[in-house]
């Protein structure tokens, strides 16, 4: 089976939907990864596609033009007070473009409301053909695999399922064994990257490599290898923002160069 490649939006965050579509499709990709849901965060480019219609209309020609498909959106954040309804519109946009996924995370530490809200979100993704796909990210509240694991087993619906992060998976010191408790069904792409052998101490550390000094693969010291084989082989999207080379090579440069490393990494590190 051929390795299938996302260029994820976190990588080329400067760019709209149709741009990095077109970038990724000139780089070599085989899906695109668009962030559409905004998280809000100072200076973060905005592109709502359920409210734009012109950039929908775009990003919808990119797509038939180059032939990429788009793999997944995101953010679906569940917070303390949320109602999941305000995330049906990103949904039926996905569904639209031919999104087969929705990566969802929690910043609350309230487990039961994460379970209700995360059993919500499937029932409405449900109808438009879409999993939905629950991320640990280190410095939310929902920090772990076992706790991302928890959740959606608990939830027990048939399109839920877990996101591994090659960053996350490090900074959480999750152990690869932990991966053989993963269900292979609930694993549908994956987000990955290298970045620096030594863990930010700090949250403000964790977001910084995390949003702008990822690494190219093999570059740094995550065992990228020993996680992806021992999951099933999914697309991999691959999410290496990193604020120095973008502004050195360019967005389309750095997008390929991105995904050149990988293949050539993955090529010297075949799966056991």
């Amino acid at each position: 089976m051929a390795r299938k490649f996302s260029l994820a939006h976190l990588t080329v965050l400067g760019c709209t939907p149709p741009e990095m579509t077109y970038i990724a499709a000139r780089a070599g990709y085989d899906f695109v990864s668009f962030r559409p849901i905004g998280l809000g965060t100072i200076n973060e480019p905005q592109y709502p596609l359920a409210e734009d219609k012109v950039m929908l209309r775009q990003t919808k020609a990119a797509l038939a033009e180059t032939g990429l498909k788009l793999l997944d959106i995101e953010m679906v954040r569940i917070y303390d007070g949320l109602d999941p309804k305000i995330y049906l519109p990103a949904m039926e946009v996905a569904a639209e473009l031919g999104g087969r996924h929705v990566l969802t995370t929690a910043s609350t530490n309230d487990r039961n409301f994460v379970i209700d809200c995360f059993s919500e979100l499937c029932d409405m993704a449900k109808p438009f053909g879409l999993t939905m796909d629950l991320e640990f990210i280190t410095w939310y509240d929902l920090a772990t695999l076992q706790e991302a694991l928890d959740i959606v087993r608990t939830a027990n619906r048939e399109n839920g399922g877990i996101i591994i992060d090659t960053l996350h998976f490090n900074r959480s010191h999750v152990r690869l064994e932990e991966l053989d408790d993963v269900p292979w069904e609930w694993l549908h792409f994956a987000h990955v990257c290298d970045a620096p052998r030594e863990i930010p101490t700090t949250k403000e550390g964790l977001i910084h490599t995390a949003r702008e000094e990822r690494l190219y693969l093999g570059e740094g010291g995550i065992d990228v290898a020993g996680i992806l084989n021992r999951i099933p082989e999914i697309p991999y999207s691959l999410e290496i923002p990193h604020a120095k080379r973008t502004q050195e090579l360019g967005y389309e440069e750095f997008a390929r160069h991105c995904l050149q490393i990988a293949k050539d990494y993955l090529d010297t590190h075949p799966r056991g």
